[in-house]
């Protein structure tokens, strides 16, 4: 008669692989020598598994593989990557039999110890941060965040308490800044300094990137309750600025998930976007930004290049155009053709001709606009083109009307 069989533990690690998934790890732990393992097959009749529904694909799969062979008292001490190795602790060495490709898409497990919900969280209540900067010191935090993707989509009010909540660290040469599986605290933003980026794979340490004196780090692991997937260490002496994890929470993520869903409400609103499919509409709200204008601001002008489409959100935009025609060379003033209210768009014909701007537009009073760039305006908005094209001969309609000629329109040069 067999002893019983040692306890199992399993260790499930939060870090995804650098190629997707996630990586889990069991180990069996026993004061006692089970002895050498019985036949796989003799095993596999020992665990009476009930007849199973079609495997699942990737990691699940992987994960009742596993379960199995626990299940069946193997001494299992690894499984990682596309094979699971069985071992006998008596011998140095081990079998390996294909196991199934784990779904690279898999998403990653959460072990941190709360969790953060956006649209449930009150941040009334919680106290401001701030820690005093000297004017040079501010100048260079502005300078460090300037091109930070995460913070283009904040109000001026919302990064002036970033701002004030992020503080200077001085870093030694060989300093750890964050390491990976640890719980995230901050968000990193380099002053200056350049610091190596590793990552286990296999449970090596390997230099997969560096920053050299601008870019930021740290932020997964604070917007999805994440351990880190990354260790960070300094090269040289240098100096970062952390933003501690509520003060993050509270306006970068609280604000994203916000903004998504307002975003999502007034881009299904919109006529001319009725053409596109929810998950087409769904890709438009990730890639838009916004911007705000001052009364009488020029938005566009006429005859720059396009590199933007135009969304009004608050406010009302004026349309002007300089006629390119001899008889109003000498009084070239430009004329009122249009005004955009909110929904309306706007920029959109010199993206359809490929021209540069054929008018110029004006904020009226304050302006908040979606905007949108080129390269994201003729991924998206292939659907939409049409309607647009339509609209081009309306301008037509008005320039005859305006100028008596639409070669503003027509004319490259306009």
């Amino acid at each position: 008669m067999r002893g019983i069989k040692p306890p199992v533990r399993v260790i499930r690690s939060g870090c995804s692989s650098r190629y997707g998934g996630t990586s889990h790890i069991i180990s069996q732990s026993s004061h006692e020598d089970p002895g050498p393992p019985p036949p796989f097959w003799e095993a596999l009749g020992e665990a009476r598994l009930e007849p199973q529904p079609p495997a699942p694909p990737g990691a699940a799969l992987c994960l009742l593989v596993s379960e199995i062979i626990v299940r069946a008292g193997l001494p299992v001490t690894s499984m990682c990557g596309r094979h699971i190795r069985y071992t006998d602790r008596r011998t140095t060495s081990g079998c390996f039999c294909a196991a199934p490709v784990i779904n690279r898409f898999t998403r990653r497990a959460s072990v941190c110890a709360e969790a953060y919900n956006p649209d449930e969280e009150d941040d009334d209540t919680e106290t401001r941060v701030i820690h005093p900067k000297t004017d040079d010191q501010r100048n260079r935090l502005q300078e460090a965040c300037k091109d930070i993707l995460l913070f283009k989509s904040l109000d001026q009010e919302q990064m002036s308490q970033v701002l004030d909540a992020m503080f200077e660290k001085l870093v030694k040469c060989g300093e750890h800044i964050i390491d990976q599986g640890d719980d995230g605290d901050n968000f990193y933003v380099i002053d200056r300094g350049t610091y190596d980026i590793y990552v286990k794979i296999d449970g090596v340490g390997r230099c997969v990137g560096t920053y050299d004196n601008h870019g930021s780090f740290g932020e997964l692991a604070l917007m999805y309750n994440t351990p880190r997937a990354a260790t960070i260490v300094a090269t040289s002496v240098g100096a970062i600025w952390c933003l501690d994890r509520a003060t993050f929470r509270r306006i970068i993520v609280k604000n994203n998930a916000r903004k998504r869903r307002m975003y999502e409400n007034f881009i299904e609103s919109l006529p001319f976007l009725k053409s596109l499919e929810l998950s087409e509409r769904l890709k438009v709200v990730d890639v838009i930004g916004t911007k705000m204008y001052r009364d009488g601001e020029q938005i566009i002008a006429q005859g720059d290049g396009a590199e933007s489409f135009f969304i009004v959100e608050t406010g009302e935009v004026r349309i002007a155009m300089k006629s390119k025609s001899k008889q109003d060379a000498e009084v070239n003033e430009a004329v009122e053709i249009a005004r955009c209210s909110r929904g309306q768009y706007f920029g959109e014909l010199a993206l359809v001709t490929n021209k540069p701007r054929a008018a110029s537009a004006y904020a009226v009073g304050n302006v908040k606009c979606l905007v949108m760039d080129v390269q994201a305006f003729e991924r998206l908005l292939g659907p939409c083109m049409e309607i647009m094209k339509r609209n081009i001969a309306n301008y037509e309609e008005q320039l005859v009307a305006l100028f008596g000629t639409n070669m503003d329109i027509t004319d490259s040069n306009a």
